[in-house]
């Protein structure tokens, strides 16, 4: 069985995005390098540098499931069904959209919680990866001890008030293990372990 990753750009001082749910300048690092890549959708190509491209073809093409919350699935509307990294995403949402444009599309909506959420993205995924969004979603997988490590891609900008990476973490304190690190340009790899009790 492959990592749950809980995964995310996000500022100096730990928001994924501003309040009205933008990023502005967290993702600046997708298209700031001499190198292109799409590790995830073909038609969503980067432009990174290499450190970061190195890193994104090692982590990203091992990932088989994608878990996200309601919100980002309806502020990208699904990435209009095609899943940004793996093959499948789990939706967790009280309700599943009965609209949606794209019914054939590889989205599950998961109405009875993260935990279910993860493991049917498991049961998908067999022994790849599943990253979980960070926010809301990403803290209920950290809260229930499902994340085996936390991924934050750090961009060099303070945004003063927005989404907090973590949340509330309902069970505080959590500790995570030594980072691995990695330099790109205007953005900085930490991928954390979590440990385990």
């Amino acid at each position: 069985m492959g990592k749950v990753m809980v995964v995310a750009a996000v500022s100096l001082d730990g928001f994924i995005a501003d309040p009205s749910d933008e990023v502005g300048p967290l993702f600046d690092w997708y298209d700031n390098g001499e190198v292109a890549i799409a590790p995830g959708d073909p038609e969503r190509v980067f432009h990174v540098s290499e450190p970061t491209a190195q890193y994104m073809r090692e982590s990203w093409t091992r990932v088989g499931a994608t878990v996200i919350g309601r919100r980002l699935f309806d502020i990208t509307n699904g990435w209009n069904g095609r899943p940004a990294a793996g093959d499948a995403v789990f939706v967790v949402t009280h309700e599943a959209p009965t609209d949606w444009p794209f019914p054939e599309a590889p989205f599950t909506f998961v109405t009875d919680g993260v935990h279910s959420a993860i493991e049917q993205a498991q049961a998908f995924a067999g022994d790849r990866d599943i990253t979980v969004t960070a926010g809301d979603i990403g803290r209920q997988v950290l809260d229930e001890g499902l994340a085996d490590e936390v991924v934050l891609c750090l961009a060099p900008v303070v945004l003063g008030t927005g989404i907090p990476f973590f949340g509330e973490i309902a069970k505080p304190p959590l500790m995570l293990e030594n980072p691995t690190v990695i330099e790109g340009d205007r953005v900085t790899h930490l991928i954390y372990p979590v440990r385990k009790a």
